[in-house]
C-alpha cells in the first residue's frame, strides 16, 4: 500500500504496517526519535496501523504535540507511582499544560510537599523498568466495570457521560492501566528528564461544590539540560515578580477593598501614562481619531451585540431607573454607536477610531493575580470601519504598528491566526470570506503563522501576537478580530460609490492588550529596570553636602524644563546610602554633586548597571538624556 508523506511524497508499506514501520523506512533516525504521529491531521500512537492513502507526519520531541505527549506519559507514570505508593488513593484527570501536566488526586490520608520525594524514586523505577505502553478499547458497559474493579470512581463518572455506544480507550502499563485517550509514548523508558514541583487543592471539575481534590504538578523535558534551564528561568522570574517589584518600586497596589482592581501610585501613573501618551503619538501618526464612550450601557445594546448571551456570566449589572444596565466588559459596542451617530460615505471609510476604554469583567477570585488577571483595565482599543476591498491593506497596516510597538520593547513575537469557535454566531460564508482576509495580509507581508483552529471570538476569526520576554516567556497580547457579524446586528451603513446602502466591515484590535497587564509584562521583562524614557524617575541628583545646595536646585529646575523627570536626595545621608537606595529605586542616571562639580558645572554620572561613568558639563549629560526620551532608545 502506499501512504503520503508531509512533504507529498509517497512510500510503499506492506499491508497494515505501523507508524513505526514507516518511520523505520523513511530513516532510522527518524524511527529513533519518533514520538507518535499524525494520521490524516489526528494524533496516534506509534503503534496504529496504516491504511492505503494515509496522510502521514512523524511527529518528534521537537514538535509540539510531541512534547505534549511525552509529558502526558509522564502524568501516567506519576499516576502509577501514586497507586504503587498510596494504593487507597483515587485517580481523576491528569493531562497536560503549558511546560508541563498535572495530576489531581483524591488520597485518603492528605500528601505534602514533602512526600513528593519518595513519588519521584517510584517513578524513577517505573521509568527504568521501560514498560511496554499498550492501548486497548472496551464498550462503554465494559469500561466502567473495569474501572469500578480498581475501585476508580472519578473515570467511572467520565466514563458514564460519554455517549452510549462510544468505544473507549485505556493505556497499560506493567499492572497499571488508565482510561485516556492517547496517544502516549511507546515505553516508559523514553522518559529522561521530569520532575514533580508543587501541591494545590483543586475542586473536582473545577466546580467549589464538588470534593477538593490535590493536585500535583509536575514539568518534563527532552534532555537533562532543557529542565535544568527551564527552573534556571523559573528563578529569574522569581526575581522579576511584577507584584514584588511593583510594591517595591511604588507602581501599583492590590487592597482588600478592590480585589483585582488595581491601585496606580504615583510613580505607576507616570509609567502608565508615558504608555498612553506614546500610544496617542503613535495613533495620530497613523490617521486614528480618539473617542471616549460610556462605562455602563442598557441591557439592549448587549443583547444587540450578541455579549448578554455569549458573555454573560462575565459581566457586572445593575439597575438604573428600573432599567437593567452592564458595565462594559468590551469597547466595541460604544464605538458602534458612535459611528451610527452620523451618516457615512465610502469616501469616509476607512474610520479609525480609537479608544483607552476601562473595561470590567468579572473573573474568580481564585483566577487573579497582580496585573496579569484583573477585574478591570485599560484596553487600547481600536476599530476599523471600512469597505470590503479595504480589508487587505488596513489589517497589514495594523500589523505593521503592533509590529513596531513591540520591536519597540524589545519583544520577539509569534503570530497565530484563530479560527471559528463552536459558539460562533454568523453564516459559513461570513466566517470564511473573513478568514481568507486574515490569512491573505499575513502571506502578503511573508509573516510565519500558526493556525490555532476554533480558537476565535464569537464574532469572528483574529490574529494574535504571542510576546517573548527577556527570559523567553511567550505572553499573548496583541490581537486583531475580524468582524462581519456585528455591523450586521447593529445594521451599519455606508452609501457606496452606487448611490446604495452598504455595510461596512468591522475590524476590533489592539496593541498593548489591556495595559494594565502590558505593565505587569515589562515590569517583568525589564526586571523593574525601564528604559530611560520609560522610568517614573529618569534622574536622582545626589549632593554630597549641603554646600551644594544651590547649584544642585538650579541644575534640578534646568531639568525639569528639558522634560526629564528628576528628584534632589539632598537627605542629611552618607552618599554611599544614597547610590544603594537609588540603585534599588532602579534609577537609570544617578548624578553624584561635590564642590568641584558644583564648582566647575559638572555632574559625576553613575549609570545603573555601569556604575561610575566619570564627570561630564552638566548641559551635556541634560542633552544626552533628552535624546534618550526622544529616540526612546533601549538603556
Amino acid at each position: 500500500m502506499n501512504v503520503i508523506l508531509k512533504n507529498g511524497e509517497s512510500i510503499s508499506l506492506e499491508e497494515k504496517a505501523t507508524v513505526t514501520a514507516a518511520a523505520l523506512a523513511i530513516s532510522e533516525g527518524l524511527a529513533r526519535n519518533a514520538v507518535c504521529a499524525k494520521v490524516n491531521g489526528v494524533l496516534v500512537d506509534l503503534s496504529h496501523e496504516l491504511c492505503e492513502g494515509d496522510h502521514l507526519e512523524i511527529v518528534t520531541l521537537k514538535d509540539k504535540e510531541g512534547l505534549q505527549v511525552y509529558r502526558h506519559t509522564c502524568a501516567h507514570v506519576l499516576a502509577q507511582a501514586l497507586k504503587t505508593v498510596y494504593p487507597t488513593c483515587k485517580l481523576s484527570i491528569g493531562p497536560v499544560i503549558e511546560n508541563g501536566f498535572y495530576y489531581d488526586v483524591d488520597f485518603v490520608t492528605p500528601i505534602t510537599q514533602a512526600d513528593l520525594a519518595k513519588v519521584e524514586e517510584e517513578m524513577k523505577k517505573i521509568i527504568k523498568g521501560n514498560f511496554a505502553i499498550e492501548r486497548f478499547t472496551l464498550p462503554k458497559d465494559e469500561a466502567i466495570k473495569l474501572m469500578e474493579e480498581y475501585n476508580e470512581s472519578y473515570k467511572v463518572e467520565l466514563i458514564e457521560e460519554l455517549p452510549e455506544g462510544e468505544t473507549i480507550s485505556f493505556y497499560k502499563q506493567g499492572n497499571f492501566t488508565d482510561l485516556c485517550r492517547g496517544p502516549h509514548l511507546p515505553s516508559t523508558g523514553k522518559i529522561k528528564a521530569f520532575k514533580l514541583t508543587s501541591i494545590a487543592g483543586a475542586y473536582w471539575r473545577g466546580d467549589e461544590h464538588n470534593k477538593m481534590l490535590t493536585r500535583i504538578y509536575g514539568t518534563a523535558f527532552a534532555k537533562k539540560d532543557e529542565m535544568e534551564a527551564y527552573f534556571t528561568m523559573l528563578e529569574e522570574a522569581k526575581k522579576r515578580d511584577h507584584t514584588k517589584l511593583g510594591k517595591e518600586l511604588g507602581l501599583f497596589a492590590i487592597l482588600n477593598e478592590g480585589k483585582g482592581l488595581p491601585f496606580f501610585l504615583p510613580n505607576g501613573m507616570v509609567l502608565k501614562n508615558t504608555l498612553i501618551d506614546y500610544w496617542r503619538q503613535i495613533h495620530t501618526r497613523e490617521g486614528y481619531v480618539e473617542i471616549s464612550t460610556p462605562i455602563m450601557l442598557n441591557k439592549s445594546l448587549w443583547e444587540t451585540s450578541g455579549h448578554w448571551y455569549h458573555y454573560r456570566e462575565n459581566m457586572y449589572t445593575t439597575k438604573v431607573d428600573d432599567e437593567d444596565f452592564a458595565i462594559k466588559p468590551m469597547n466595541c459596542p460604544g464605538s458602534i454607536l458612535v459611528y451610527k451617530n452620523e451618516p457615512h460615505s465610502y469616501k469616509d471609510l476607512p474610520i479609525r477610531m480609537g479608544e483607552l476604554g476601562l473595561v470590567h469583567r468579572h473573573e474568580k477570585s481564585g483566577q487573579l493575580h497582580g496585573l496579569f488577571r484583573v477585574r478591570c483595565f485599560t484596553q487600547d482599543d481600536a476599530h476599523i470601519f471600512m469597505t470590503p476591498e479595504q480589508i487587505k491593506d488596513e489589517i497589514k497596516g495594523v500589523v505593521r504598528l503592533i509590529n513596531e510597538v513591540y520591536t519597540l520593547f524589545g519583544f520577539k513575537y509569534h503570530v497565530e491566526l484563530s479560527t471559528r469557535p463552536e459558539n460562533s454566531m454568523g453564516s459559513d460564508e461570513d466566517w470564511n470570506t473573513a478568514t481568507d482576509a486574515l490569512r491573505n495580509a499575513l502571506d502578503d507581508l511573508g509573516l510565519d503563522y500558526v493556525v490555532n483552529e476554533g480558537d476565535g471570538a464569537f464574532y469572528g476569526p483574529k490574529i494574535d501576537f504571542h510576546l517573548e520576554d527577556s527570559i523567553g516567556r511567550t505572553w499573548q497580547c496583541g490581537t486583531i478580530q475580524l468582524d462581519f457579524q456585528l455591523p450586521q446586528r447593529f445594521e451599519m451603513e455606508y452609501i457606496g460609490e452606487d448611490g446604495q446602502k452598504h455595510r461596512p466591515i468591522m475590524v476590533h484590535r489592539v496593541a498593548f492588550g489591556s495595559i494594565e497587564r502590558f505593565i505587569g509584562i515589562l515590569i517583568e521583562h525589564f526586571a523593574g529596570k525601564f528604559p530611560v524614557w520609560l522610568s517614573p524617575l529618569q534622574v536622582k541628583i545626589l549632593p554630597i553636602t549641603d554646600k551644594q545646595a544651590d547649584y544642585v536646585n538650579a541644575l534640578c529646575e534646568k531639568m525639569k524644563a528639558a522634560g526629564i523627570r528628576v528628584k534632589v536626595d539632598d537627605r542629611n545621608e552618607k552618599i554611599g546610602y544614597k547610590i544603594r537606595e537609588a540603585q534599588m529605586e532602579k534609577v537609570p542616571y544617578m548624578l553624584v554633586v561635590g564642590e568641584k562639580e558644583a564648582t566647575e558645572g559638572l555632574v559625576a554620572v553613575r549609570r545603573r548597571d555601569k556604575g561610575d561613568m566619570g564627570a561630564i558639563p552638566a548641559d551635556e549629560f541634560i542633552a544626552t538624556v533628552v535624546e534618550d526620551i526622544a529616540s526612546k532608545t533601549a538603556f
